[in-house]
């Protein structure tokens, strides 16, 4: 019988397993909802519930670590030796809102198991990263006394909400996480083959407010005279793009830079799955954008534009003639490779300044950004993350870009200085919706992969 440091963990993990999902329960009961501020005890009490777990298994410096925002947790581990590598793991205690409530079928904070499935608000997204780690690292301690590497650990309270804070709070403690490469533990996979974050886009948000008379006027009295907010809006966002969907902010492209080799092999090869994955989660048969690019290019490898919501004047059920005193519109930018969030926030806000006039007043506000990157799918370190995959679940990762943005990557990469992999840790669905779950048939697997990975990067 193999008795080695790893079989004696994954040993450990597997005798433990149904009394780690216990242990979860008590975690997913806790709504830290970090975009909320109603919720920010709940924040913090999850924070504290997590130090105090830390404590508990013997990770040492176990803290809180406040921010500008919603307060981060920190642990580390470090005598595996000089020699070894240093390995910082990333994941987010912070969960979605819960609304609409009344279409969840068990409330999001009383974690019930149903067929297998795990429900919960935060199931998935991202408290798996949290605790799935945690309990890789009890299971190799608790079996061997040691770790084969060195590792830190950061969790995050506020990635929901776009981690706003979070670059200041890594510049402040660049020499406390600085290792050899950021794992990033967020999500997961839906089905059964496990998936890699190849890429993430960047973002830049924004809101236009529009102000006009000091309140809503008549509009039989005053239209005509008086500069409706509504019409500047429309007029705003009808200038952003052309027909075919080009985006006509002046040098907004100016840094785009074509996506490697090996990335755009990456896009032809998702491309029919991605298209069919659309279709189903869309309903719709055809799709629209610059017709210069495929579907999987204009999704995940080049920039966008795109106004979240807009508002002003009367919008209940039928006419009422009024003339908005304000209107305005929340816009959100993704960005790719080489293209600077900061650069990209000023020129929004000169193009839309471009449009003042002197009879309306606009303000324009950028309510967060983040960097686009790439992380590592190839060499020493995305092996160690496709090896543990591979034994685990019995099949190799699916490499995929992603359109979305995970703030954090760039932060690690632009700040730190330090390659990222991604390694989710969860499989389930409806991670932004009511009725999340974690299929619990992967539980056991995910720790298996996060134990197998600490030993392979010391290989």
């Amino acid at each position: 019988m193999n008795n080695s440091p790893l079989q004696a963990s994954l040993a450990y993990a597997h005798d433990h397993v149904e009394s780690f999902i216990e242990q979860y329960k008590a975690l997913l009961r806790i709504p830290s909802i970090g975009a909320d501020p109603a919720y920010r005890d709940d924040v913090r009490r999850a924070a504290e519930w997590i130090v105090a777990e830390m404590e508990r298994l013997g990770i040492e410096n176990a803290q809180i670590l406040e921010t500008k925002g919603q307060p981060a947790v920190y642990g580390d581990w470090l005598h595996a030796g000089r020699d070894a590598p240093t390995v910082l793991l990333y994941a987010h205690y912070d969960v979605q809102p819960v609304d609409p409530l009344d279409l969840w079928i068990t409330p999001p904070f009383a974690p019930d198991l149903r067929e297998g499935k795990l429900f919960a608000r935060g199931v998935i997204d991202d408290k798996s990263g949290v605790f799935v780690h945690l309990k890789a690292f009890e299971s190799v301690m608790s079996a061997n006394g040691r770790l084969p590497v060195n590792v830190k650990f950061i969790f995050e309270g506020e990635e929901e909400s776009g981690s706003p804070t979070m670059e200041a709070f890594i510049e402040a403690h660049s020499a406390l996480l600085a290792a050899d490469v950021a794992v990033i533990s967020d999500g997961g996979s839906s089905d059964d083959t496990p998936r890699m974050m190849a890429s993430v886009r960047g973002i830049v948000t924004a809101e236009v407010n529009i102000h006009g008379p000091a309140r809503d006027l008549h509009s039989g009295s005053f239209g005509g005279v008086v500069h409706n907010p509504t019409h500047m809006v429309g007029k705003i966002v009808g200038s952003l793009h052309d027909d075919e969907g080009r985006i006509q902010i002046p040098g907004f492209y100016d840094e785009v830079v074509p996506v490697s080799d090996a990335q755009q092999a990456l896009i032809k090869a998702n491309e029919a799955n991605a298209i069919a994955q659309a279709r189903e989660e869309t309903g719709l048969e055809t799709f629209w954008g610059v017709p210069d690019y495929t579907f999987g290019e204009r999704a995940t490898a080049r920039p966008t534009c795109d106004v979240n919501g807009i508002y002003g004047g009367y919008q209940g059920r039928g006419a009422k003639t009024v003339l908005p005193a304000e209107a305005g519109f929340k816009v959100s930018m993704r960005l790719v490779d080489n293209q600077d969030p900061t650069d990209i926030a000023k020129k929004f806000t000169a193009f839309v300044s471009s449009f003042a006039c002197d009879t309306l007043q606009l303000d324009v506000e950028v309510l967060s950004s983040s960097w686009p990157a790439e992380t590592l799918i190839s060499g020493p370190i995305a092996r160690a993350v496709i090896e543990a995959y591979t034994t685990t679940w019995g099949k190799a990762p699916r490499m995929e870009r992603g359109g979305g943005s995970v703030p954090i990557i760039g932060m690690f990469q632009h700040v730190l200085g330090i390659p990222v992999v991604s390694m989710g840790l969860a499989q389930g669905s409806n991670a932004h919706a009511p009725n999340e779950f974690y299929d619990l048939a992967y539980f056991g697997p995910n720790v298996d992969t996060a134990i197998h990975f600490l030993f392979n990067m010391a290989c």
